[in-house]
C-alpha cells in the first residue's frame, strides 16, 4: 500500500543548511588565518570599480552529499540544496541522482526561483511502508517568483504556488535516489544571486550608434568570459528586445576554439573560423567594440580577433555613450535648468519660455542635446518649447507624463488608452504606434531609454501592475513604425508615480503603496532593490548612476539618496524634470 508523508521545510532535519554553514565558516577561518597582517603605511591605490571585474566570492558554499540512510524528502531536498554548488557541472547535485539520470540531467536547461528555501513544503508518497518501499514520488511545493531560461535571461513571474514533481528509488545499497526529474535547478532568491551574476551581452541598435545590453545571468566561474563570447557570437538577442537590435558578428563566424584565453594583461584573444579573415575594417571594429563592451565586466580591458592565429587587427568603433553629466533638471519659481553645484544653469532657448509659465508646469523633459522640451501643464496636456516659442503637441484627455527619444520625438499616451501610443516629431506631425501594449488596460508611465531603442512602461494588466519593456521599431529614417513584444519585468506592488532610466540597465520607480512611498531600482532583466523613500514623495529623476537619483517632495525639497539614507537638498522646487533617456 502507498503511505503518504508530507513535511515542512522549516520542520525537517536542515542537516544539508547546517553542513554548508560549517563549511563556509571553516574556509571563512581559513581565510583569515592566512592574513597575518594589514599594511598601515604604503601608498593608496585606487582599486577596480564595483562590478568592473568578475571576481568569484572567496567563500564559495559546499553543498552535503547524499547521507546514509536519508529518507527520500531528504534526498530531494538535498538535491535542492546542491544547486548552491556549480562547480563541474553540478557535480553533488549529480550524487542524489541514479546513474542513468546523473548522465542526462541538464543543470543548464534554466532555473526555478522559489521566494524561501524555508517554505518548501515536501510529501512522499511511497508503493509501501517507509521501511519496506523500493519506490516512490515525491512532491515540493514551493513559491515561484522568477525563471531564468536556458539562455540566462531572467523573468520575475506572479508569486504563486507550483509542485515540482521527482520519482525515487532505492538503489543496490538500499540508498534512496531520485530516478526522474526535470532539467534544470531549484534556487531560492537569496540563493540565486550567491550562485549566479549579472551579464550583459551587448548590441547594436540599427544604426550602430549605440550598444543595447541584453542582461543575462551565469553562474559564478572563472570562464565566464568563453561563456560570454559564446552567448554573443552563437546565440540570439532576447525575443522582446530582438527587432530593435543586431549584431556586427555574421552567422558563419563563430569560435574556432572552446576556450578564450585571457593574458595576465586582461587581454582576451578570440580565435575566431575563416569567415572572418574575409571581413571589412569597418564590420572588424564593430565586432571587437561589440565583444569589448560584453567583456569588461569579466574584467577584460581588451579583446584581440584572430583566425589561425593571426591578428586581424580589428579597430574599434565608434559608439554613442549618452549623456556623461547627471545634474537634476528643476524649476523654482524663477528658475529653470540644470542644478549644478548651488546654481541653477538655463537651457537657450527653453528655459525663458518655461520660467514664465512656472506655477502651470507639472511635468518637463529636456531633450538629450538641451535644443527642446516636452512639458506637461496643469491642464493636463502635452506642449513642447525651443527656439523660445511653445506649441502645443497633445491634446488628448488624460496624457502621463512624455518622455522625448535621442531622435527628437515625444512620446505620449493617455492613462485609459494604452493601446493610443503615439510619437510626436518635432514639427508637432503625430505618428501612431500601431498595436501597442495590447493586455494593458491602463498605463501610468512610459521612459524611453538612452539608446531608444528600449520603451519602459508601467501597465495596469489582469488586476495588477507590471514594469514592462518594448522594443522600438523604426524605419531609414528613425521615425518609430511600432513596438515589439512587451516583455513582463516586474510586478509593482501600488501606483508609480514617476519612473526614470538609471544608468543603460535598470528603471527607477517611486511607488505608492499602502503605508508609504517606495524607491524602487529594477534591472531589466533581475531582482530589484526596495529602499524607503522621503514621506511624501512625489516624483523621481534618474541618471548615469543610482547615486544620481533625486526625488522631490510635496513641500518641494529635493532629495538625493546617500547610502541608506536621503540628505535633503534644494528647497522650494516646483517641478523634478528629466532628461531624454533618464
Amino acid at each position: 500500500m502507498n503511505r503518504r508523508l508530507t513535511t515542512n521545510r522549516g520542520l525537517t532535519m536542515n542537516r544539508g543548511r547546517r553542513s554548508i554553514a560549517v563549511i563556509a565558516l571553516a574556509a571563512f577561518i581559513a581565510v583569515l588565518t592566512a592574513c597575518t597582517s594589514l599594511p598601515t603605511s604604503g601608498e593608496a591605490n585606487a582599486g577596480l570599480a564595483l562590478d568592473s571585474a568578475d571576481i568569484d566570492p572567496d567563500i564559495n558554499q559546499i553543498a552535503a552529499r547524499p547521507l546514509e540512510g536519508a529518507s527520500p524528502e531528504q534526498i530531494v531536498e538535498g538535491f535542492l540544496d546542491a544547486a548552491l554548488t556549480p562547480d563541474n557541472g553540478w557535480s553533488i547535485a549529480r550524487e542524489f541522482l541514479s546513474p542513468e539520470l546523473a548522465a542526462t540531467w541538464r543543470p543548464s536547461a534554466g532555473v526555478s526561483i522559489d521566494s524561501s528555501a524555508a517554505d518548501r513544503e515536501f510529501t512522499a508518497d511511497l508503493d509501501d511502508v517507509a521501511e519496506s518501499a523500493q519506490a516512490g514520488d515525491v512532491r515540493v511545493v514551493l513559491d515561484q517568483v522568477a525563471r531564468l531560461d536556458e539562455n540566462g535571461a531572467y523573468s520575475e513571474l506572479p508569486g504563486e504556488a507550483s509542485v515540482a514533481a521527482f520519482e525515487v528509488a532505492r538503489n543496490d545499497n538500499g540508498e534512496w535516489r531520485i530516478t526522474k526529474a526535470d532539467n534544470g535547478i531549484f534556487l531560492d532568491a537569496e540563493a540565486f544571486t550567491q550562485v549566479y551574476r549579472r551579464y550583459s551581452l551587448q548590441y547594436y541598435d540599427h544604426t550602430w550608434t549605440h550598444l543595447v545590453p541584453d542582461l543575462r545571468w551565469y553562474p559564478r566561474r572563472q570562464t565566464i568570459a568563453t561563456t560570454l563570447t559564446q552567448a554573443l557570437l552563437n546565440g540570439d538577442p532576447s525575443e522582446w528586445l530582438s527587432p530593435g537590435v543586431r549584431s556586427a558578428f555574421p552567422g558563419d563566424a563563430s569560435l574556432a576554439l572552446d576556450s578564450v584565453p585571457i593574458s595576465p594583461e586582461k587581454v582576451a584573444t578570440v580565435e575566431l573560423t575563416s569567415a572572418a579573415a574575409g571581413l571589412d575594417e569597418t564590420q572588424l571594429a564593430r565586432m571587437r567594440t561589440q565583444l569589448e563592451a560584453t567583456l569588461r565586466p569579466a574584467g577584460v580591458t581588451e579583446v584581440r580577433l584572430t583566425v589561425n592565429g593571426r591578428d586581424l587587427d580589428a579597430g574599434r568603433a565608434s559608439v554613442e555613450t549618452g549623456r556623461t553629466e547627471s545634474n537634476p533638471v528643476v524649476l523654482t519659481e524663477s528658475e529653470f535648468g540644470a542644478f549644478v553645484g548651488d546654481e541653477i544653469e538655463p537651457y537657450d532657448g527653453i528655459s525663458s519660455e518655461i520660467e514664465k509659465i512656472a506655477p502651470t508646469v507639472r511635468a518637463v523633459d529636456v531633450a538629450a542635446d538641451d535644443s527642446r522640451a516636452a512639458m506637461q501643464l496643469e491642464d493636463g496636456l502635452v506642449y513642447t518649447v525651443a527656439d523660445g516659442r511653445v506649441d502645443q503637441l497633445d491634446s488628448r484627455p488624460g496624457l502621463v507624463k512624455p518622455s522625448m527619444d535621442p531622435y527628437g520625438f515625444t512620446w505620449s499616451v493617455p492613462k485609459d488608452s494604452p493601446e493610443a501610443l503615439t510619437a510626436w516629431q518635432s514639427d508637432v506631425t503625430p505618428v501612431e504606434i500601431p498595436g501597442a501594449f495590447p493586455e494593458a488596460s491602463s498605463i501610468m508611465g512610459i521612459r524611453v531609454a538612452p539608446d531608444g531603442v528600449r520603451l519602459a512602461a508601467v501597465i495596469a494588466r489582469g488586476g495588477q501592475h507590471w514594469l514592462v519593456l518594448a522594443a522600438i521599431i523604426r524605419d531609414e529614417d528613425q521615425v518609430p513604425t511600432g513596438i515589439g513584444p512587451v516583455q513582463l519585468v516586474a510586478q509593482i506592488d501600488g501606483a508609480a508615480l514617476g519612473m526614470s532610466w538609471i544608468g543603460e540597465d535598470a528603471v527607477g520607480i517611486l511607488v505608492e503603496s499602502e503605508n508609504a512611498r517606495i524607491a524602487l531600482t529594477q534591472p531589466i532583466g533581475g531582482p530589484g532593490v526596495v529602499a524607503a523613500a522621503p514621506a511624501d514623495a512625489v516624483a523621481l529623476s534618474g541618471g548615469r548612476t543610482s547615486a544620481a537619483v533625486r526625488i522631490l517632495d510635496e513641500t518641494g525639497v529635493m532629495f538625493a539618496q546617500r547610502g541608506t539614507t536621503w540628505q535633503m537638498g534644494l528647497s522650494d522646487v516646483l517641478v523634478l524634470g528629466t532628461h531624454a533617456g533618464q
